[in-house]
């Protein structure tokens, strides 16, 4: 992976000496909390409904074993004992104190990582495909050119205060892992007729209050003109992009009421300017980056499958654990392995200062030093051998980290909801617990098989449930909580929009409402191979708004 350069290091040192100076004049009331505010949200430091919150970047999802045991040590020193990894692959502390922020900086720094762009109208943390670099199905590992991608944005003069924040997503496989159509602007990477790989440009994706899915700007942009070509997006949204409201400064509302093929004519007449310039990326440049990313020292090894029905009656645990929770690599004898932070009862997303450490050891002695941490707000060891598996897991197993329902009704996406955040108008993480326990039974979860529920505690759709095949938005109504059922969503490269069936339910209610939807897909569906997504594009929405409403 990536290591800091001399300007990288020197860079995070200069900004965290200049942001603790900052914090101590807020201390000291020589700044008030207007005057601070820009100021701190261009350092990741929120101040949410009971306390600050720090965001810290993990660049395209990318982690050492060293920079997870800092994360862990901050945890157990600055916050409550654990930390909320995020669907921006990110990961929050929800409770440091504001005299301790300068400490838990240095702390990252000492490890190259820092908390810059994770907040503010800027290029945010860049997005990977989680099994990035080992998937069987990938054209290209995408994470060198994310890591050009953040060189180039991190404090790019021109876009450090667009209209409104700005997110890029990119993956390397046919197979879209990264929600890409639902990003400011999307990158799948993609093959010439004459086989050269360069990358698909999707642009004005979003959720949020007015969900949208991306347009493909271009078909094919090859490696050395990337960066000219997304500056190019960047200086028309800059142009155009809207400063009056904040509810419409998003690129996808610029792209929306403008229309792709008229923004498709900016982009490319900004683009023939600048094409051939300093931003044409040289070969050189992209393989000395790429050498950081090269692939580990695998060994042969002969046991190149597992026999996930024989484990499975020795042990089911061990055997649903393994059935669910390994991705095919692309090296014979290894996997790709995620390990579930959604035990049953516990908030999505989180873990325990321990935790983190003992993921840490296991990256180190098992996995090449390496970690990933995914959109669905889930851990990845990507490079295993099959031979440790049983290994693994018992660790797992020791630490409550061993569940075994990957893409299960219960490995939900979670906002903090009302719970921290003061934009919410709705709790999350209890509903989230609730549902997980009413559907705890593997072989219950067996039964219903592949469905992803996503939560949101508010509009602006931090739990992305605009994409889940069940989402739940929390809303208020007269001062109560109430949770509107949308079904169908989709965040891959079938991208979709859920649709709303009705009025809201209040929270005793739901878990109730999402077991009517799942019995309602069990009893329509052909055949148990048909998942509950294909089962709603053949049905439509129609059978699951009667089970809930009744016939017109």
């Amino acid at each position: 992976m990536y290591r800091y350069d001399e300007f990288d290091a020197a860079f995070v040192k200069e900004r965290t000496s200049q942001f603790s100076d900052q914090v101590a004049r807020r201390l000291t009331g020589e700044l008030n909390e207007d005057q601070f505010r820009p100021l701190r949200l261009m350092n990741g430091l929120y101040l949410q409904l009971h306390a600050y919150m720090l965001r810290i970047a993990v660049p395209y999802g990318t982690m050492s074993s060293k920079q997870m045991r800092m994360l862990g040590k901050i945890a157990r020193d600055y916050d409550r004992g654990y930390g909320h990894f995020t669907t921006r692959q990110n990961i929050q502390f929800n409770w440091p104190k504001l005299r301790d922020i300068p400490k838990i900086l240095a702390d990252l720094a000492s490890v190259e990582m820092h908390a810059i762009q994770t907040s503010g109208n800027c290029i945010r943390n860049i997005t990977t495909d989680q099994f990035a670099g080992a998937a069987a199905d990938e054209i290209i590992d995408p994470r060198p050119v994310a890591e050009i991608l953040r060189q180039w944005s991190s404090l790019h003069p021109e876009f450090t205060f667009l209209p409104r924040k700005f997110k890029i997503a990119m993956t390397g496989s046919p197979n879209d892992r990264a929600a890409i159509r639902f990003h400011d602007i999307g990158l799948q990477a993609t093959t010439s007729a004459t086989g050269e790989i360069g990358w698909q440009v999707w642009v004005g994706g979003g959720l949020g209050r007015t969900p949208m899915i991306g347009k493909q700007i271009s078909p094919f942009v090859p490696h050395e003109h990337l960066l000219a070509y997304l500056e190019s997006i960047l200086r028309v949204y800059n142009r155009y992009g809207r400063r009056d409201n904040k509810y419409k400064a998003r690129i996808k509302i610029l792209v929306h009421e403008t229309g792709i093929d008229t923004i498709r004519e900016q982009v490319e007449e900004e683009f023939a300017h600048v094409k051939g310039g300093v931003l044409r990326l040289p070969q050189e440049e992209l393989d000395r980056i790429t050498k950081y990313f090269a692939a580990p020292k695998y060994e042969l090894i002969n046991q190149t499958t597992v026999d996930v029905a024989r484990e499975k009656i020795l042990n089911p645990a061990y055997g649903r654990w393994l059935e669910r929770n390994l991705n095919a690599h692309r090296q014979p004898g290894y996997a790709s392995l995620t390990i579930s932070l959604k035990p049953i009862g516990g908030a999505p997303g989180d873990a325990t200062d321990r935790q983190m450490e003992v993921v840490a050891d296991l990256a180190e002695r098992y996995s090449f030093d390496e970690i990933r941490v995914t959109h669905e707000q889930n851990l990845v060891l990507p490079h295993v051998k099959l031979t440790d598996l049983p290994a693994i897991y018992e660790v797992l197993v020791a630490e409550g980290l061993a569940d075994g329902n990957v893409g299960q009704i219960t490995d939900m996406i979670c906002c903090p909801g009302l719970d921290f955040c003061a934009l919410a108008n709705a709790r999350s993480i209890p509903l989230a617990q609730d549902i997980a326990k009413k559907f705890a039974s593997p072989e219950r979860q067996k039964e219903i098989g592949d469905l992803k529920i996503k939560i949101s505690g508010c509009i602006n759709a931090c739990g992305h449930h605009h994409v889940g095949h069940i989402g739940i938005l929390g809303v208020e109504k007269k001062g109560t909580e109430l949770y509107q059922i949308t079904v169908g969503g989709d965040a891959t490269e079938h991208a979709a929009i859920g649709q709303i069936l009705g009025h809201g339910f209040v929270v005793e209610e739901v878990p109730g409402v999402i077991e009517k939807l799942v019995d309602t897909y069990i009893a329509r569906r052909q055949s148990p191979a048909e998942t509950f997504i294909d089962a709603y594009r053949r049905l439509g929405a129609e059978p699951f708004k009667e089970a809930l409403y009744g016939s017109a």
